[in-house]
């Protein structure tokens, strides 16, 4: 009898309905190949869920989210919820949901294609061949830190986050990270700013502490503006980088860069206590919603790596790469990633043909 795996979906705001609608198309189409079940049960994220319940996190999209196997989420955010408290802005959302899920670890692979060197704005020499995973931590940082806010003093208004890090979450990310790195080249980069800041001074401690379990795994450390320099410079040097949660999310954006588009760049949220989270590493381009443009590989390469790591189905998530890979080799493309001489096609049509080809 097959399993029947249980995802909430959050399609959220702007372009996430349209992205995710590609995702369930190709999550479809593994049933029908592979004959497993899917039990798809939809949920309230981000602005709409401002909307219509009067926050961007509910209480039953937590609840549908803890009771699933995994969540497959699309994006939060829109212009129009600019002017909106802080407290109820559509981002709260995705903070709150890795908080109540306690996400701490956020994967991001940035692989080129062959197909797509041309996409990319740097040289083909430096960036054919790249394949990296940023492995980012995800609940400490100056995104959750305290005390933080804005406040008035001696007639200035000052604004102020708290870059803080626990010894214990420096240490769980780092061992994923060295895991991570033995089951591929063996390197690990860790990034920090440790010249500067106290909170990058414990992070490299830690980070060399955890290493001596990990004898085989060749070690390196870099400040963080090097490393965003190095990524442009000489990105075939990294394997596994590790870094914390602000700085993970510049260079993850930046790697992106790297292969072409923040449309192809994936990503898995882990816990060691529950349901992950998958979603695309782009925003939600309200200005592009419903215009069947944008490009859905990013959503569909998360669920690749749902199959993988939440529902251990290597077999099923090497499909879905392969039939990705497929239609690049058979030139075509969305906007963001289109070239000289390729096939131009919209959101639904690349999702149909990836779909397709999950059965070749």
């Amino acid at each position: 009898m097959a399993n029947t795996y249980k995802i909430a979906v959050l399609p959220g705001d702007g372009i996430g309905p349209d992205v995710i609608e590609q995702g369930i198309k190709v999550l479809k189409a593994i049933t029908e190949k592979f004959g497993h079940k899917f039990k798809f049960t939809y949920g309230l994220i981000g602005g709409i869920a401002v909307d219509e319940k009067g926050v961007p996190l509910p209480e039953e999209t937590i609840e549908l989210a803890k009771n699933s196997d995994a969540v497959f989420l699309g994006a939060v955010g829109d212009w129009k919820y600019d002017t909106l408290d802080p407290a109820i802005r559509p981002e709260k959302g995705l903070l709150g949901i890795r908080k109540e899920l306690e996400l701490f670890a956020n994967l991001r692979p940035a692989m080129m294609y062959d197909e797509l060197v041309s996409s990319s704005t740097l040289k083909e020499e430096y960036v054919k061949g790249v394949d990296i995973m940023i492995v980012r931590e995800l609940t400490g940082d100056v995104y959750f830190g305290e005390p933080k806010g804005i406040q008035e003093r001696n007639g200035q208004k000052v604004g102020f986050n708290n870059m803080i890090y626990w010894e214990y979450e420096i240490e769980r990310i780092a061992k994923l990270a060295f895991a991570i790195a033995m089951k591929r080249s063996k390197k690990l980069c860790s990034v920090d700013k440790a010249n500067v800041l106290d909170v990058s001074r414990l992070w490299r401690e830690v980070v060399e502490r955890v290493a001596k379990n990990y004898p085989e795994v060749e070690l390196s450390h870099m400040y963080v503006d090097n490393a965003a320099m190095q990524l442009i410079r000489n990105p075939k040097q990294f394997d596994v980088m590790v870094t914390g949660n602000i700085f993970g999310d510049i260079l993850s954006d930046e790697a992106s860069m790297l292969i072409g588009s923040l449309g192809m760049l994936a990503s898995a949220s882990l816990t060691d206590k529950g349901p992950a989270m998958y979603e695309p590493s782009h925003g939600s381009a309200p200005d592009l919603k419903g215009l069947n443009k944008v490009n859905p590989i990013a959503t569909i390469m998360s669920a690749a790596m749902m199959l993988k790591y939440s529902f251990n189905l290597d077999n099923e998530a090497e499909a879905v790469e392969n039939a990705v890979k497929q239609v690049l080799k058979d030139g075509y493309r969305t906007f963001d990633i289109m070239s000289e001489g390729k096939t131009l096609v919209g959101t639904s049509q690349m999702g149909d043909l990836i779909a397709e080809n999950i059965f070749c």
